[in-house]
């Protein structure tokens, strides 16, 4: 055998000794630790396992780190809760935008939810116990040392004052955005709440920028009006008529309202917001086309027919000592299909 020979022989031992070696160790061990377990399987236990009211004393046990963290994460959900809350209550009273209002009430929500949801998983117990079934007339003692127990296992919710502190906190923020709520049921404000688009002077003009005057309409005609400065204002867009003065059966407080037969009312559908244009001359009629509403002129344009269920508000007029019709006030009532965010 060659001397190249016998090293490659000598390294080929060597590495089956040490492929041996590790085979004897690890299956030694493994065994050994499979012989351990079964006898624990099989053997009596050397120490007893706490059952009953013992198992159910260690389960209040929380350990410190977790209740650390527990009480850190809690705490940071109410506080980010209350500060939503808060928020929600300064948007409110400042008249914010309902997407602000809806995004810190759902924040304010979601922040108690899951500072719960934190508090049932860090600072509660999760493990259950059980024992049988006691007499029910124990005596006197046991069911004092039971009371003491029951007591001296709620030590660790008693020194979480903090967290109990914010969350009383967080339900006065609740009970005031509650209170604050009952704001919007109340009666509006006047006149802040609504802008004022015809004024008592005002003339009135055509969409081609032209005043109107007592010879401008015969009778069964109408021309859309506006108030003299706001041509083409939606809110303050007029139907002006004119019908026989004979025919007026107008309320009594609207008896000098329609000068020489011209009616005034506003545009905009009490139903649903659009725009009533079209003139029945021979019923008197004004006609909306989206929902088929009607409305009479000669009683005030009240509704006759389809969906509406309010008048159309009507403009007072009179003539100026130019034969020129004006505004005489705002409109009777509120324009529009819903009484919030009307205008005059």
């Amino acid at each position: 055998m060659s001397e190249g020979e016998d090293r490659e022989a000598r390294k080929g031992a060597w590495l089956l000794m040490m492929f041996a070696l590790g085979w004897r160790m690890v299956t030694g061990r493994s065994g050994k630790s499979r012989r351990v377990t079964s006898a624990e399987a099989a053997g009596p236990r050397d120490f007893p396992l706490p059952s009953g009211r013992d198992a159910d004393t260690e389960t209040q046990a929380v350990t410190s780190g977790r209740e650390r963290w527990g009480t850190l994460l809690v705490a940071c959900s109410l506080i980010a809760a209350i500060a939503a809350g808060i928020g929600f209550l300064f948007i409110y009273w400042t008249d914010g935008g309902n997407k602000l209002l809806g995004g810190t009430l759902a924040l304010s929500f979601a922040g108690f939810g899951i500072a719960l949801i934190l508090w049932s998983h860090f600072l509660m117990a999760h493990r259950e116990a059980t024992e049988p079934l006691e007499p029910l007339l124990s005596p006197e003692e046991d069911r004092q040392t039971a009371a003491d127990d029951f007591c001296a296992g709620a030590r660790d919710v008693k020194r979480r004052s903090l967290l109990k502190l914010m969350i009383v906190a967080g339900a006065g923020v609740f009970a005031a955005m509650f209170v604050s709520l009952l704001r919007s049921f109340g009666a509006p404000i006047e006149p802040a709440l609504y802008q004022i688009v015809w004024s008592r002077g005002q003339r009135l003009m055509t969409a081609d920028n032209k005043p109107v005057s007592i010879h401008s309409l015969k009778p069964g005609d109408s021309v859309t009006v506006f108030p003299e400065g706001s041509i083409g204002n939606d809110h303050a867009q007029t139907v002006l008529v004119r019908v026989k003065e004979q025919f007026l059966r107008l309320p009594a407080d609207r008896a000098d309202w329609a000068p020489m037969g011209y009616l005034a009312y506003s545009r905009v559908c009490t139903h649903a917001g659009c725009p009533v244009g079209m003139f029945e001359s021979q019923t008197n009629l004004l006609l909306c086309p989206c929902h088929q509403s009607t409305f009479n002129v000669l009683t005030g344009a009240e509704p006759t027919g389809g969906p509406a269920a309010r008048p159309l508000p009507q403009l007072p007029l009179y003539a100026d000592s130019e034969g020129l019709l004006r505004a005489g006030g705002r409109f009777s009532s509120i324009p529009g299909p819903g009484f919030w965010g009307g205008q005059q």
